[in-house]
């Protein structure tokens, strides 16, 4: 196997080196095993959700070896090309649902509140990497069984607290453009039980250590409105 490259991305829990050509691995920075998220990846693959391939998971299972995929995040393509949202939108339910319908195995943990699913919980733009051969979901860090609505309504606030860069007019455009798609994307669902899934999700998620306070106050702000209008 290739020896470990440049550092090509970082995340809040882990960074993404190149390894060869073909492949890249997803180091855990704090030695988190990845070893589940490995097995639910193999698993999805296998009835055919767009995931990376798995190639080998090593170092104690901190180290995660998959197929590089090539081209932007939907969040990149969103930034430059904004007239693209509707579709995007679109792309992006349409990877919920596909996930969904998707029975969850008995070793994957289950997430409160219930369901029979698999469940991302970070299933956002930054997160599909569009490629030539269509849209494709990483980084399964929080994947669990649980329901559908869940993950949707933490999709909802992950986008909707999310820190604009800039100031001025940029924040102001990016406020309008990310209003757009956030209401183009939960037109594909029944808004009813995601609204319901809004308190429980939205305190779960404030646990995360990784959340900074602006964000988590934003996603209380949107609980605060949503319930209200149940």
């Amino acid at each position: 196997m290739p020896d470990v490259g440049p550092l090509l991305a970082s995340g809040r829990d882990a960074d993404v080196f190149a390894c060869g050509h073909d492949l890249v691995v997803r180091r855990s920075r704090k030695g988190r095993s990845m070893e589940r998220e490995a097995r639910v990846m193999s698993y999805l693959a296998g009835h055919g959700y767009p995931v990376p391939r798995v190639e080998d998971v090593r170092a104690g299972g901190s180290e995660l070896v998959m197929e590089r995929i090539a081209g932007p995040t939907m969040l990149q393509v969103l930034s430059r090309r904004p007239w693209t949202l509707g579709d995007n939108a679109a792309r992006l339910a349409t990877l919920h649902r596909r996930l969904h319908e998707i029975p969850a195995p008995d070793w994957l943990s289950p997430f409160p509140g219930g369901g029979d699913g698999i469940v991302h919980l970070d299933l956002h733009p930054l997160n599909v990497i569009l490629s030539p051969a269509g849209p494709v979901l990483i980084d399964w860090t929080n994947v669990a069984r649980g329901a559908g609505p869940l993950d949707v309504a933490l999709t909802w606030l992950l986008m909707t607290a999310a820190e604009l860069t800039g100031g001025g007019l940029q924040a102001m455009v990016g406020r309008m453009v990310r209003a757009m798609f956030v209401r183009s994307f939960l037109g594909g669902f029944d808004l009813a039980p995601v609204r319901a899934a809004l308190p429980a999700v939205a305190a779960w998620k404030a646990r995360d250590r990784n959340m900074r306070p602006a964000e988590v106050a934003a996603m209380q702000r949107l609980v605060t409105r949503e319930v209200s209008r149940r």
